[in-house]
């Protein structure tokens, strides 16, 4: 699907997030650049279909060459879309949890979406996103869990897996700043709504986008172990990055309203 065109207007650099933390949103998600204490760069996550163009421009622009690897928060389509084509042409390792495999070497399919979510368009439309796996191939490695200290591709920052949106997912805290990136763990726009996610993007602490979500008490769980991080600075796959004092806070409100907040109505109780 690398031949869909994406209008320079749907795609905005995000600079300044955090200390050697850079961002794009493309269209209603976003991928993010952290610079390594070697020089290096990691991106994390790729996008969705077409975007590759739209990542190697920014990555020229911001970095001046291509990344020492491609980190994935998960597998599903709005983060995964150009990584064959990325890994390919900068010829570099994708890293993922092993959970995250099946649906990254074209085994299996994630299971069908919830259209009954509610919330907008972006729910209604869902079982019409693409659904096949993707397969990376030899470019696949696994991501551990835990503090990388020894993988350069990641200097500084400390793998968490948090389940819930899927088997596998993962997010990256950086404890010298409290900056936290949590791909789809929650979101700062209400991901089920066009409107909001893709033209206004609202900063308002929400779930993780519920069509796609497979696990709620997972997903409950994974966001009250990020709120006792209290991170001062979260960075999210939708939506735009929240920085200040009042974030933990924001973030603890969210654990506690998590089930009124974020959990549609088909799938409660």
């Amino acid at each position: 699907m690398e031949h869909i065109e994406i209008s320079p207007n749907d795609v905005v650099a995000m600079d300044a997030i955090a200390q050697g933390v850079f961002g794009l949103r493309i269209t209603f998600v976003n991928v993010f650049g952290v610079v390594n204490a070697n020089g290096t760069w990691t991106l994390i996550d790729a996008g969705i279909p077409g975007s590759a163009s739209a990542i190697r421009t920014w990555a020229q622009k911001q970095f001046g060459r291509p990344p020492a690897a491609i980190v994935l928060t998960h597998g599903h389509f709005d983060h995964v879309g150009a990584a064959r084509n990325l890994a390919d042409q900068w010829r570099v390792p994708v890293y993922a949890r092993p959970l995250e495999f099946p649906y990254l070497t074209g085994r299996e399919s994630y299971p069908p979406p919830n259209p009954g979510a509610g919330g907008g368009l972006m729910a209604l439309l869902s079982p019409i996103y693409p659904k096949d796996p993707i397969d990376l191939g030899t470019h696949l490695r696994p991501l551990d869990a835990g503090t990388h200290q020894n993988m350069p591709e990641l200097d500084g920052w400390q793998v968490l897996h948090t389940p819930g949106h899927t088997p596998g997912h993962v997010s990256l805290y950086r404890a010298s700043d409290e900056t936290l990136l949590v791909g789809d763990a929650f979101c700062t726009t209400k991901a089920e709504s066009f409107f909001e996610a893709a033209l206004v993007q609202q900063p308002e602490l929400q779930g993780p986008p519920a069509y796609f979500t497979s696990d709620w008490d997972a997903a409950l769980a994974t966001v009250r172990k990020l709120a006792g991080l209290s991170p001062r600075t979260v960075a999210p796959g939708h939506g735009k990055p929240l920085a200040g004092a009042d974030v933990a806070a924001r973030l603890r409100d969210l654990a506690a309203h998590f089930e009124e907040v974020a959990v549609p109505e088909n799938r409660k109780g």
